[in-house]
Parts: structure tokens; C-alpha cells; sequence
């Protein structure tokens, strides 16, 4: 149903949403007869996901057939290509989580224009929760301005993750991060849908979260709900233009302002120095890992030239002066020095 104080263009996002929801809440009813098949290792799309992304699509290109389309499963096939309005699509955020009955996931949708995220809606099929925003008018939960948690210390506060499961992330950074915020935090959750996760810091149900690895359908619509709530979001260093970079960090001010020192080492975006810290925590907290970081949210082969680069500035040049002071004269260090640089 919609609603005369939203905006044309959110209420046929609403209409669209709910069309899917109704498609995955009767497809919920028979689990074990949805055909499932598998994009890669642990990341699984249905017959499902398909059909909530046409309802979705179908709706909001009936509406404005002008615009343009980026779905997580048909991509940018859909729509016009060249508009500076574009819809961002997750027809069921948390498939894995659908596929065992676990009643976490959602619909996504987002309204870009020229770049910039607009409106958003992200609605739960299974507790029927409605989430809107559009920038300048707040956020919404079933109609009800939410805001985010008033939290201002960290041991107060309820983080959720997501928790890395394809082929190459790195499970130890992983690890370290959790040894880095689990003793500082009331408790870190992994619910396993990242835009509902983004909905539940807008609406202060949680107070950050954090994950690695995301695609743009998987933050847009969130994006917006959790600034519109009073909320920031960015990447590990608290950059703000993060969408298409894989990194995401969002939460109350206080909370994330105390979150971007802890988890900056981490980020892609770290400085040298930074990463090799993240690399020497990684190995307090699991001696056998290698100096390897951020492998979660850049491509394997750029990640393993980043390691092979600063594994050759940092660790030689120590070991290599080191036996030009045993072998040579005093003064002999100083040429093995200026030749080392």
C-alpha cells in the first residue's frame, strides 16, 4: 500500500518490495522445493532470487521506463543504459540464510541519481518491516521516524559483522578484528543480510556494523537509511565515498568515530605502516599467518603483490644489514647502508 507522504518515486519502490516480499514469503513456505544453485563456493542464488528480482524490476520499469537498472542478478541487461537515474537492486539479501529457513534477509532497493543515492527502501518479508528514506526527509520504520542508537561508549554497544566465505578472503584478519573489538564490545553479531544490518543501525537495534567484500546492491539502500537516521558511513578509514569499494563501516557518530582507529589497519585504504601493523597483530593473534592483509576486499592477485611488495621493503633489508655489521669494518655499513637504499 502506499502512502501520500512518500515520494512518487519511493512509493514504487515500496510496491516493488513488497511485491517480491510476497513472492519469497510464499517460496518460504516450501523451503525444501526451491531450487537452489550455486554462483560460487558458499554463495548460492534460487529460483527465487530471480523471480523477486523481475517483480522488482517489472514494477519500477512500468513506472519510469526511462531509468536505468543495476540488479544483483541480471546486472545493468535491464533498463536504459545511458539514464542518470538508476535503480540498485538486491532481490534477497541473505540467500544463504533463506535457503536453511533462517528468517534473516530482505529486499533492497535504491534510487541513484547521477550517482547519488536518493531514496531507498529495504523491507523484511518475514516481520513485514518497512524501511525508507530519502535524503532530506529521515528515516522510517513502518512509517515511524527512526534514529540511531544514543550509545556513546563502546563496552554499551552491539556490533554486527559479516564474516568472510568465499575462496581467498582472509580468515585470520578476520580473526584478528574480533580480537581487537570483541573484549571492547557489549557483543559482535553475524546476522547474514548486510543491507538489514544497515536498517537495524539506522533504526538503533545495533550500534555499528562493519564488513568487507560488499557490492554496491548490498550498501546503497542502507547507505541512505543510516545518514537519514544521523548516522555515518565509510570505509575502514572513515572515508565517505565507499560504495563501489568493497569496504563498509557504518554507525552512530560516537561509536564510529571510536571504530575507524581500530579497524584502519585493515582497510585497503591503510597506510604501509598501518598494514604492517594489521600484519603483526594478525600474527599475536595466530603465529602461523602469514603477513597477508585486506585479502577480503581486493582481488587475490593484487593482494598477493601487495604482500610480496612489503614483505621485500620490510623484512630483507634488517636481516642484510645485520651481516654486513658482522662481517665488514666499522666503516664498512655505511656503503652497505646507502647501497641497501
Amino acid at each position: 500500500m502506499s502512502s501520500p507522504n512518500l515520494h512518487p518515486m519511493l512509493n514504487v519502490a515500496v510496491k516493488a518490495a513488497r511485491a517480491a516480499g510476497a513472492i519469497i514469503n510464499r517460496a518460504a513456505l516450501d523451503i525444501e522445493a526451491v531450487r537452489v544453485s550455486q554462483k560460487q563456493v558458499n554463495d548460492f542464488v534460487t529460483e527465487v532470487d530471480h523471480a523477486s528480482e523481475r517483480a522488482v524490476i517489472d514494477t519500477l520499469l512500468g513506472a519510469y521506463p526511462g531509468h536505468g537498472i543495476l540488479a544483483e542478478e541480471s546486472g545493468t541487461e535491464h533498463g536504459a543504459q545511458d539514464s542518470d537515474y538508476v535503480w540498485i537492486i538486491d532481490p534477497l539479501d541473505g540467500t544463504t540464510n533463506f535457503i536453511h529457513g533462517f528468517p534473516v534477509y530482505c529486499v533492497s532497493i535504491a534510487l541513484a541519481v547521477k550517482g547519488k543515492v536518493e531514496h531507498a527502501v529495504i523491507y523484511d518479508p518475514t516481520r513485514n518491516d518497512l524501511f525508507t528514506a530519502t535524503r532530506g526527509r529521515g528515516a522510517f520504520m513502518n512509517e515511524r521516524r527512526i534514529r540511531v542508537s544514543k550509545r556513546t561508549r563502546l563496552n554499551e554497544c552491539l556490533i554486527s559483522t559479516g564474516f568472510p566465505f568465499r575462496t581467498g578472503d582472509n580468515f585470520k584478519q578476520y580473526l584478528a578484528i574480533m580480537a581487537d573489538l570483541m573484549p571492547r564490545a557489549a557483543g559482535l553479531r553475524r546476522p547474514g543480510a548486510a543491507a538489514l544490518d544497515l536498517a537495524y543501525v539506522a533504526a538503533g537495534f545495533s550500534d555499528a556494523f562493519f564488513e568487507t567484500g560488499l557490492n554496491i546492491w548490498d550498501v546503497a539502500a542502507g547507505s541512505l537509511l543510516v545518514t537519514e537516521a544521523g548516522g555515518l558511513i565509510g570505509n575502514f578509514t572513515g572515508e565517505p565515498d565507499f560504495l563501489d569499494q568493497r569496504e563498509c563501516l557504518a554507525g552512530s557518530p560516537r561509536i564510529y568515530g571510536q571504530l575507524v582507529p581500530l579497524l584502519a589497519k585493515y582497510s585497503k585504504f591503510a597506510s604501509v605502516d598501518d598494514k604492517f601493523a594489521a600484519s603483526e597483530r594478525v600474527r599475536a593473534v595466530d603465529p602461523s599467518a602469514g603477513s597477508v592483509y585486506a585479502r577480503s576486499t581486493v582481488h587475490a592477485a593484487t593482494a598477493e603483490a601487495e604482500a610480496s611488495a612489503d614483505a621485500a621493503a620490510a623484512a630483507p633489508p634488517p636481516r642484510k644489514l645485520t651481516r654486513l655489521r658482522r662481517e665488514e669494518s666499522p666503516a664498512t655499513p655505511v656503503q652497505g647502508d646507502a647501497a641497501a637504499e
